[in-house]
């Protein structure tokens, strides 16, 4: 691979997330990738700019907000910079566990998918997935688990030529009451999205996901974060330390705790527990 310029950056991880094998964050004012193969799916998006690139000898240019490139495993391609401010991308690496190996046609035949739907939802799996330092606690794992498995739905869609994907059966009516229960017997541990699964009768990620969030008015992560800092309030309020309530309610350390906690109390951990002792 070419040296990186001087306004060239690069940010990349693995995070704790089964099916993604690297996060890739890039800015390049001016590079170009040789020709190259990848062993798992490339997933972009551009936050700016555009992008050439050739995949299985025919070239495709890449630009515009509601654009989603899709590269399959073992397809020879390369990349280059197309304006003098060069491009800004967002990269997954996507294992056969998201996406099989049979579905490599359709995408050499259709690599960009202009779908704003789409698009969004991989803007919101990296979100999730924080930048580098996405903590191993289960709230971010079910986030992320979340957000990729609607990422998965959607690119299969595409993929597979129809409009309704359903690997498996409509979870019944009871099903969000029973996650909601899991969740609850969870609360420190947490619990993924293939163990609720297998739990709750092999109903689909996604279907859980929706059938949840029309019984209760969230996802399933954002109920678990509700009941963690709730956790945490009590302890706090109780005379417990930050960094120890942190733990306690299930949070990877404070600083996770502080986060989540401002954006649903107002105020720091600290700031609350000094609040009742005045």
């Amino acid at each position: 691979m070419a040296a990186l310029r001087p306004h060239s950056s690069v940010s990349a991880w693995q995070p704790p997330v089964p099916g993604i094998a690297e996060v890739f964050h890039a800015r390049f004012t001016d590079h170009a990738y040789p020709a190259h193969v990848h062993d798992t799916w490339t997933l972009m998006i551009l936050d700016g700019g555009r992008v050439d690139f050739g995949l299985d000898r025919e070239r495709h240019g890449v630009g515009g907000s509601d654009t989603v490139a899709l590269l399959p495993p073992g397809v020879v391609h390369d990349g280059r910079t197309v304006t003098e401010a060069g491009f800004r991308k967002r990269v997954l690496y996507l294992d056969a566990s998201v996406l099989p190996e049979s579905l490599t046609g359709a995408a050499v035949d259709a690599p960009l998918l202009l779908d704003a739907a789409l698009r969004d939802r991989v803007h919101g799996l990296h979100r999730a997935l924080g930048a580098g330092e996405l903590p191993a606690g289960a709230v971010e794992r079910l986030e992320a688990q979340s957000r990729l498995a609607f990422v998965q739905e959607r690119l299969r869609t595409w993929l597979e030529g129809r409009r309704h994907v359903v690997p498996y059966g409509a979870p019944g009516p009871d099903t969000a009451v029973r996650l909601r229960e899991l969740l609850d017997a969870r609360v420190l541990g947490g619990i993924t999205l293939e163990e609720a699964s297998a739990l709750l009768g092999h109903a689909h990620p996604t279907h859980l996901i929706r059938s949840f969030r029309k019984a209760f008015g969230l996802p399933p992560h954002a109920y678990l974060t509700g009941l963690r800092v709730a956790r945490a309030r009590r302890l706090l309020l109780a005379g417990m330390r930050p960094a120890e309530a942190a733990v306690a309610a299930g949070f990877y350390d404070q600083a996770h705790l502080a986060r989540h906690f401002g954006r649903h109390v107002g105020i720091s951990p600290g700031r609350f527990a000094r609040s009742g002792r005045v």
